[in-house]
């Protein structure tokens, strides 16, 4: 797997527009991904726009993929301001030596909700959606270290599909630190995220590891 970094153009009308809706967003991105005789292959990739801008107040966008990206086959010159080379994850991380008790600063932004009557429900109070982050780290073979959980930059997620349909996604950002209790069970959830909405910029768990003392 492969994470990137790259910064957006704000001069770009491509770029401005992506910005306005995950959903086109994501479709740029297809594009580094695919070629005139092979789609995108799904969950090829996941994403997350980023809170922290460049110093000139550029977006910047992560990537996780399962192949390294290729920008030109864009079709929009304008359309990056700037890219870091592809970062090796499985060797950045040693996922393949993962051990238990490794601990790791995490970041998710995700979309905290319920099924209930076969529909989902946001949740919107704080406790609520810390319980359900606790939760995703069971499921996920990892353990939220206590009182490191942050939980900000609520924001309501607007898209169209390319049904025509219009959705609504509650999401929020988290960030914390976390020890591993089962680390095959850890490799699967950086592989795959966690939750819905990933075609919108949600799922994508970033880790790093840290000392104790960090």
């Amino acid at each position: 797997m492969f994470l990137t970094k790259i910064h957006l153009n704000l001069h770009c009308k491509e770029v401005r527009r992506d910005l306005s809706d995950p959903y086109q967003l994501h479709s740029t991105l297809c594009r580094a991904f695919s070629d005139s005789q092979k789609k995108c292959p799904a969950n090829e990739f996941l994403w997350r726009l980023e809170p922290e801008t460049n110093p000139l107040g550029y977006p910047r966008v992560i990537i996780q993929s399962r192949s390294a990206p290729k920008w030109d086959k864009l079709g929009i010159k304008e359309w990056l301001f700037d890219s870091a080379p592809p970062i090796d994850i499985n060797r950045k991380l040693s996922l393949d030596k993962l051990a238990k008790g490794k601990i790791f600063r995490f970041r998710l932004r995700a979309n905290p909700s319920v099924t209930r009557g076969g529909k989902r429900f946001g949740l919107f109070k704080q406790d609520e959606q810390s319980g359900w982050m606790k939760r995703q780290s069971q499921r996920g073979g990892f353990s939220i270290l206590e009182d490191t959980l942050r939980i900000s930059q609520e924001q309501m997620i607007r898209a169209k599909q390319h049904e025509g349909n219009r959705i609504t996604i509650y999401s929020v950002l988290f960030d914390g630190c976390a020890e591993i209790t089962a680390p095959d069970v850890f490799k699967d959830t950086i592989e795959k995220g966690i939750g819905h909405g990933k075609a919108l910029g949600l799922g994508l768990i970033s880790a790093v590891p840290i000392s104790l003392g960090a």
